[in-house]
């Protein structure tokens, strides 16, 4: 399997890679998309970045996945997403070789990075991306194209709609259910039901906006 990434920010990615390549070596990382035209013909940490989405038709193949890094925003993600389908591109995973998948559905095009813990029961859509030491409780259910930052604790039977944004340290309780394209700032405490395309933040945590 050749992969390409699109997206060359974040270097802890290249970590990830790293541990993915001890473990499994028919696994071949061949080289970065990125949007940004300044960054075509570029290394990123020994990567190539070969340009933007519209690489992806002349990279295509039977053998040939993309994952796509991009998680400042979700709504990017998602559309960045649809283009590599769009131009035929098909979706693998990105995930650490280190983390427990056994009792978990896992979707397509999902990146999870090291010390993400998901409990028995978990389900995770298409597109999304879960960033370090992040826990998940048991039976909870996360939607596509959903970014959830480092160190978030979500817990036991919650629902994570399609296209939310969880910010770093943030905590969800049990049986709370985030709408779609809602936004949880960093060290929220949810307590309760968060409306599609609200902005939740503080302790306990708080609507301040509707992004519609």
């Amino acid at each position: 399997m050749n992969v390409y990434l699109l997206g060359a920010s974040n270097p802890e990615t290249m970590r990830v890679i790293r541990a993915v390549e001890r473990v499994s070596p028919n696994v071949k990382f061949r080289g970065m998309l990125d949007n940004n035209p300044e960054k075509k013909g570029l290394s990123f940490y020994g990567l190539p970045i070969l340009g933007g989405v519209e690489k992806v038709s002349d990279l295509k193949a039977e053998n040939v996945g993309f994952v796509n890094l991009i998680t400042r925003n979700t709504a990017v993600r998602h559309q960045t997403t649809q283009s590599i389908i769009d131009a035929g591109g098909r979706l693998v995973n990105l995930i650490h070789p280190s983390i427990d998948l056994a009792m978990t559905e896992i979707g397509v095009g999902v990146y999870l990075q090291e010390s993400v813990i998901l409990q028995a029961g978990v389900q995770i859509g298409d597109n999304t991306s879960i960033h370090m030491a992040s826990v998940v409780g048991h039976e909870s259910k996360i939607g596509c194209s959903v970014f959830i930052a480092h160190a978030v604790s979500i817990s036991g039977c919650c629902k994570v709609g399609d296209g939310a944004f969880i910010g770093t340290n943030a905590t969800i309780l049990p049986r709370i259910n985030i709408g779609r394209w809602a936004t949880i700032g960093a060290g929220a405490v949810v307590t309760k039901d968060v409306p599609d395309y609200s902005v939740v933040v503080g302790n306990p945590g708080k609507v301040v906006k509707t992004n519609k």
